[in-house]
């Protein structure tokens, strides 16, 4: 079974979307402000709520620990009372952090499911927040949502998102300069958390299936599936290995020690915003770190 481990994260200035103190939305002195409340699922989400809410909107994030798993949250009373009463609540969906889904089911009040806005409908991976087409849709369905709350300061709301969306934008034009330079060029993941990113890139995901869905559901991969993907790389039949180091267990170490071993680099990536940095600024780094790795 995996196990959650703390992960280092060097210190950063702050960006726009952390200039401010996060204020509880379930306390007296937010609904006293008279500013819309809001409550996100994970740190991702709230840090891209927050960059958008500027001072005009209180925004907490239920998960907000570098190491803790969406996946297996589970509500307290005190976080399914801010689910509830929060004026606007912003999830992941797609049944990746389902402690949310299940608190909003059957609320009157506004939402918004990022999986659901995401532009291809038919892929199914959740993690996209690692995909800036659904991440520039969520930015605005935010703005849109607190200038309706707050309609004194909707121009505002709509700036910060299209301010916001310019950073995605960079985000983009560094994948896109890797499919340029590196097309189809085959990589491994230890589970299918930067999909998107690698879509964008134009490499290829050579993870076998089998291996891959079981370091997901958190089962161990049969020895032929383990094999296989430990093949490509002492065979190194990919250029690189996508890690994610939130989730890691014995079988994932070893293969980041093949890894290393066959000289391939590791690019390190994560499911919740690592302490310090803002939104652009993470997927900036990962966009930038598979570039490096494909050098």
């Amino acid at each position: 079974m995996k196990t959650k481990i703390a992960i280092r994260f060097l210190g950063a200035t702050v960006g726009i979307a952390t200039a401010f103190a996060l204020t509880a939305c379930g306390d007296g002195s937010a609904k006293d402000s008279g500013k819309p409340t809001v409550i996100a699922s994970t740190n991702v989400w709230g840090n891209i709520a927050a960059t958008i809410a500027g001072p005009d909107a209180t925004v907490e994030s239920i998960i907000a620990d570098p190491t803790a798993d969406p996946h297996s949250h589970e509500t307290s009373a005190v976080e399914s009372a801010k689910l509830r009463d929060a004026d606007l609540v912003v999830y992941n969906g797609g049944g990746y952090d389902e402690f949310a889904e299940k608190a909003v089911a059957g609320r009157a009040k506004r939402t918004v499911d990022a999986f659901e806005l995401r532009p291809n409908k038919s892929d199914s991976n959740e993690h996209v927040f690692y995909d800036p087409n659904t991440v520039a849709a969520v930015a605005d369905q935010i703005a849109a949502n607190l200038g309706e709350l707050a309609p004194g300061s909707a121009a505002a709301f709509a700036e910060r998102a299209a301010t916001f969306k310019s950073g995605l934008a960079e985000i983009t034009a560094i994948a896109s300069k890797v499919a340029g330079e590196h097309p189809k060029t085959p990589v491994l993941q230890t589970e299918p958390l930067a999909h998107y990113l690698l879509l964008a890139a134009g490499v290829e995901d050579r993870t076998p299936h089998e291996f891959q869905e079981a370091i997901e559901q958190e089962t161990d991969p049969a020895p032929a599936a383990v094999a296989a993907t430990r093949e490509l790389l002492t065979g190194k039949q990919v250029r690189a290995l996508v890690y994610n180091v939130q989730t890691q267990d014995k079988i994932t170490k070893d293969l980041r020690s093949v890894a290393q071993t066959s000289g391939l680099p590791v690019v390190e990536v994560t499911e919740t915003l690592p302490a310090g940095v803002d939104y652009i600024q993470w997927q900036t780094k990962n966009a930038q770190a598979l570039a490096a790795a494909l050098r």
